[in-house]
Order: C-alpha cells, then sequence, then structure tokens
C-alpha cells in the first residue's frame, strides 16, 4: 500500500536547460510530519547529501526565504519552476507499507540532486505557516544524514529501529527536536523552559559554534540554522 508518494518533473539529463515541475501528489502531514512530512525528509535527505558548498549556501538562502513565507525569485538550484510539465521527465518517490506491515522506501534513481530538493521544498512553501514550519524544522533535523541504505535513512528520520508498521507517533516532534539541539529540559508550559532560559542558552552555544570560538568552519552555517530554529521553535510554543 502506498502511504506517500511524490512525484518530480524534471529534465532529461542530456538537455541543456535545467526546468523543474511539480505532479499529482500523494503526501498527507497530518497529524504532523504524517507520511508525506516522512517522504519528504527522506527525499531531502539522500539527495542534499550530494551538495557541495555553493550547493549548501544557497539552500541555505531558499529554506530562509520559505519559512518567512517570501516570494521565491526563480532559477534556484540553477533550476527553473515552471506550470506545465512538456518535455520533462518523471521521477517518483513512495513510501510503501508492504504485507508483513513494514514501511520501506522507495526513491527513484536521479542523475541530478537539485530537481528532488526543490520539489520537497516547494511543496512545503504552499503548506499553511505553522505545518510549514514543522516540516523545516524536520528537514533540517535529517540533512546531516550521511549513508546510502534507505532502511537505515527511515530510521533516521523516524528515530525508529527496527522499522515497523506506520503510526502517528512516528517523525520527529519539533519541540523534543528544539530542546534536544538547544540541550534544555522541558520546566513548564508545554514542556517548554522560559522565554530567558531560552534565550540566554541560544546566545551560549550561537557563541560555541562559531569559528571564532572553536567551532568546525564547515559545519558553522548548518549548526547556526539549527540553533536559530530551535530557538524560534520554542519561543512560538512558549508564546502560543
Amino acid at each position: 500500500m502506498i502511504l506517500a508518494e511524490l512525484n518530480v518533473w524534471h529534465s532529461r539529463p542530456a538537455v541543456p536547460t535545467r526546468r523543474v515541475a511539480l505532479g499529482e501528489d500523494q503526501l498527507g502531514f497530518d497529524p504532523s510530519p504524517g507520511a508525506g512530512g516522512l517522504l519528504i525528509a527522506a527525499v531531502f535527505a539522500a539527495h542534499t547529501q550530494q551538495f557541495g558548498d555553493d550547493e549548501n549556501n544557497d539552500l541555505n538562502d531558499l529554506l530562509n526565504l520559505i519559512e518567512i513565507g517570501a516570494r521565491i525569485p526563480q532559477p534556484k538550484l540553477r533550476h527553473r519552476l515552471q506550470e506545465d510539465r512538456v518535455g520533462l521527465t518523471r521521477s517518483t518517490h513512495q513510501l510503501i507499507e508492504l504485507s508483513d506491515g513494514r514501511v520501506v522506501l522507495d526513491l527513484a534513481p536521479s542523475d541530478r540532486p537539485e530537481p528532488h530538493v526543490l520539489a520537497v521544498l516547494y511543496r512545503i512553501s504552499q503548506q499553511p505557516r505553522q505545518m510549514r514550519r514543522s516540516l523545516l524544522t524536520l528537514l533540517r533535523s535529517v540533512r546531516g544524514w550521511r549513508g546510502q541504505d534507505h532502511d537505515d535513512l527511515l530510521r533516521y528520520i523516524s528515530g525508529k529501529s527496527p522499522v515497523t508498521k506506520w503510526g502517528s507517533d512516528v517523525g520527529a516532534d519539533p519541540i523534543v527536536w528544539a530542546l534536544e539541539v538547544l540541550g534544555l529540559t522541558g520546566a513548564s508550559a508545554n514542556g517548554v523552559p522560559e522565554p530567558r532560559q531560552i534565550r540566554r542558552t541560544f546566545r551560549r552555544l550561537l557563541r560555541t559554534a562559531h569559528p571564532d570560538h572553536g567551532g568546525v568552519a564547515e559545519d558553522a552555517g548548518q549548526r547556526i540554522e539549527m540553533l536559530t530554529a530551535a530557538r524560534n521553535i520554542l519561543l512560538e510554543n512558549r508564546n502560543g
């Protein structure tokens, strides 16, 4: 049984132009992150591990634009988004439940990682603000995955081993993730510490993440981005 499906329409490898378009997808995000969130996180993690420094810098800018709901100028990641799918080829990614109850990933092979990452992000950009931020949090939490095995990827994303029958508890809870990133334990409203403690911890970790204070230069950008996302999640849930 297909639990979730993402269709990515993109230029063929031999074609010099680089285009991407969205298709008819089966992506349920409720309850968050849902089967759809698990699938798009897997597609994102599998393809962003192929990015170099330039692509990662462009990706950081794109993530920030999507988080605030800003208009996305074209092209992005050297690919232009188009409405129609004329002249494009389709790659299909699926999350499947087998007859024995196991859940597996079926990710299509790809020649270029960028169209698949863009399809994920453009789908997220269409979601309401709270869902959009929740899904971006999940993507940031899986961005550091390195590997080739799809079973390992699914375990990494869901935090479960072994992978068993799909349930509503599978997936990353944004608050739990944010608390882990900042090294905090919930102490009051909604399990979220006081705003003063959140900000103080964020500033301390931000200093240690910076290369000038001993942080690893190549990891600093991603670490700072994760810390900022975690702070925002906790402050929003504390206030709301």
